[in-house]
């Protein structure tokens, strides 16, 4: 059983760090979730609560590292407030409509069709994550009154600070594998 909860622990942390990529989505508590499960299914015997203080310490920063490195990001280059949240509006609408049916037109096709369909919306999905809110966050600066210069390092700004906390909490995912690991194995 012990064996079945490190390797379970290891497939949600990995999911987990995968799932920083998309926006909205809880990856932290995915994280989180497992070392739980994992602890549930061997009796609460390998992560002690220096442990569990650390991976709670580590969830508060990356929960602040995500939200405060798009602000930073965004105002280091002139975006306003508003933008940001444009940004982030649009990277939740490029995850989905980036993809659209795929190349098969969305009829099928057997396995194959429906392999190259779902590399087409991962491809388009993650470029639509990208391109959509830095596209959004221009027009709302060029819309507000801003010259199309100005609106265009807003928009980059916007998109460096949401990438650039998307980095920061891959990383503390990386740290907060690592911990759990290092007590499970």
């Amino acid at each position: 059983m012990d064996a079945f909860a490190d390797w379970l622990f290891v497939a949600l942390w990995v999911l987990g760090v995968l799932l920083t990529l998309l926006p909205f989505v809880p990856a932290t508590l995915v994280i989180l979730f497992g070392a739980l499960v994992h602890e549930l299914l061997v009796g609460f015997r390998e992560l002690s609560l220096g442990a569990w203080l650390g991976l709670g310490a580590l969830a508060l920063l990356a929960m602040l590292l995500d939200n405060v490195a798009a602000l930073v990001g965004a105002r280091r280059y002139g975006a306003g407030r508003a933008a940001l949240w444009v940004a982030i509006l649009g990277g939740v609408l490029g995850l989905f409509f980036g993809g659209g049916a795929g190349p098969s037109g969305g009829d099928g096709g057997g396995l194959w069709g429906a392999f190259l369909v779902g590399v087409w919306g991962l491809f388009f999905g993650a470029v639509g994550v990208l391109v959509l809110p830095f596209l959004l966050a221009w027009l709302f600066e060029y819309l507000s009154g801003r010259r199309p210069e100005e609106a265009l390092r807003a928009a980059w700004g916007t998109l460096v600070g949401l990438m650039g906390g998307v980095v920061a909490k891959v990383l503390v995912h990386l740290a907060m594998g690592v911990l759990v690991l290092r007590a499970i194995f």
